[in-house]
């Protein structure tokens, strides 16, 4: 944890950074690799990483994978999270009857 007007960190500071350069770009834009950003801060990849999980845990960017890390969209994100709650509570609804249906089945096959 940093200290209110304490030094930052390396990867507060690669977080900052990006967070100026996002202000530029357009939701869904991709971010420069790791390996460029190690190359413009002169920090380790993890200290790289560390900021992008900055900017991740605070929804201002999106990983997808080996594709890389993209430009949050905002409300696509919560979007995003709506459809997936939904999606959530879809499948608890169909595990459920699913649950059921196997429990009569096994009470008609044990009354044969």
């Amino acid at each position: 944890m940093t200290v209110t007007g304490g030094p930052r960190s390396k990867a507060e500071h690669v977080a900052d950074a990006l967070r100026e350069d996002i202000k530029k770009m357009q939701p869904g834009e991709r971010l420069p690799t790791q390996r460029e950003l190690v190359d413009r801060f002169g920090y380790a990849g993890q200290t790289i990483q560390n900021g992008l999980a900055i900017l991740r845990a605070e929804g201002v960017i999106v990983s997808s994978g080996n594709l890389g890390n993209f430009v949050g969209g905002g409300e696509a994100q919560e979007d995003m999270r709506l459809d997936i709650k939904e999606i959530r509570s879809q499948l608890q609804a169909l595990t459920e009857r699913l649950e059921a249906l196997e429990s009569r089945s096994a009470e008609v096959a044990r009354d044969l």
